[in-house]
C-alpha cells in the first residue's frame, strides 16, 4: 500500500527515519543528487559511468548509517542526511557508533570495491579518512542531499536543525566535509567551522572539512 503526502506551498514535508527497506529509493536519491557535485566529477569523469556507479557508490555510506548509525528523510523523499556516531575513548568502549580507528579502513575499501579499478575511489576514502578529526567523540555526516530540482527550499536546513538541537542538548560536536563552495556556507550558517586545512584532490577540487561545537 502507498502513501501519498500533500506537500503545502511554502511548507515542508516531516522530517522521519528512514526503514532499511527503503535502501534502494535513498541510494537512487544520493546518486541523483551528486551528480553534479564537483568532487563526484572528479572520481567519475565520464558522466554516463558516474550516473550507473553512483547508487553503488553512495550506498556505502547509506548502509553505514543504516548499521551503525541513522538516516533522516523527509516524507517526500526529497531529501536525507546520513549520520554516523564516531565515539573516543570510554564512550567507543560502550559500543556505539564507530571507535578512534574503526570503519575509516573498512569504509575507504568498500568505496574501492564500488567501482574496481577506479584508483580515484580510493583516494578519496583514504584523504577523508586522514583529515577527520579522532580526537573527541561527534557526530559524523557523510552525506546530506535534496534531489534535483528541489534544492533551495529549505530541506538541508530542516534536516541539519534537527540534528543540531540534539548535539546541543547532549554536548556533542559535528563533522562533515564539504565538496562545494555552496553547501560550505549552508553549514556555516550552521555553526559549523573549516578546520583550517582542505583535502586537496590530485588535479581535483578542494573539500572543506568543517567541525562544530555544541552550543549552549
Amino acid at each position: 500500500m502507498s502513501r501519498v503526502t500533500t506537500v503545502l506551498p511554502g511548507v515542508l514535508p516531516g522530517i522521519r527515519r528512514a526503514r532499511k527497506e527503503e535502501r534502494e529509493e535513498i541510494s537512487r536519491l544520493l546518486g541523483e543528487a551528486f551528480m553534479a557535485d564537483p568532487v563526484s566529477g572528479w572520481v567519475f569523469p565520464d558522466e554516463e559511468h558516474r550516473r550507473t556507479v553512483h547508487p553503488r557508490f553512495f550506498g556505502v555510506f547509506l548502509d553505514a548509517a543504516l548499521r551503525d548509525g541513522w538516516v533522516d528523510v523527509l516524507e517526500d523523499h526529497s531529501a536525507a542526511a546520513l549520520w554516523l556516531p564516531v565515539m573516543v575513548g570510554e564512550a567507543a568502549g560502550a559500543g556505539a557508533g564507530h571507535g578512534e580507528d574503526d570503519g575509516h579502513d573498512e569504509m575507504t575499501e568498500a568505496l574501492a570495491a564500488a567501482d574496481p579499478g577506479n584508483e580515484r575511489t580510493r583516494i578519496v576514502g583514504e584523504l577523508t579518512a586522514l583529515a577527520h578529526p579522532m580526537d573527541r567523540s561527534h557526530y559524523y555526516l557523510p552525506n546530506i542531499v535534496a534531489a534535483p530540482g528541489r534544492t533551495g527550499g529549505g530541506r538541508g536546513s530542516a534536516l541539519l536543525k534537527a540534528v543540531l538541537e540534539r548535539c546541543d542538548r547532549e554536548g556533542m560536536p559535528a563533522y562533515l566535509e564539504a565538496s562545494n563552495a555552496r553547501s560550505k556556507a549552508l553549514y556555516e550558517r550552521h555553526g559549523f567551522v573549516f578546520t583550517g586545512r582542505t583535502v586537496d584532490l590530485p588535479g581535483g577540487p578542494p573539500m572543506w572539512p568543517m567541525w562544530r561545537e555544541p552550543r549552549g
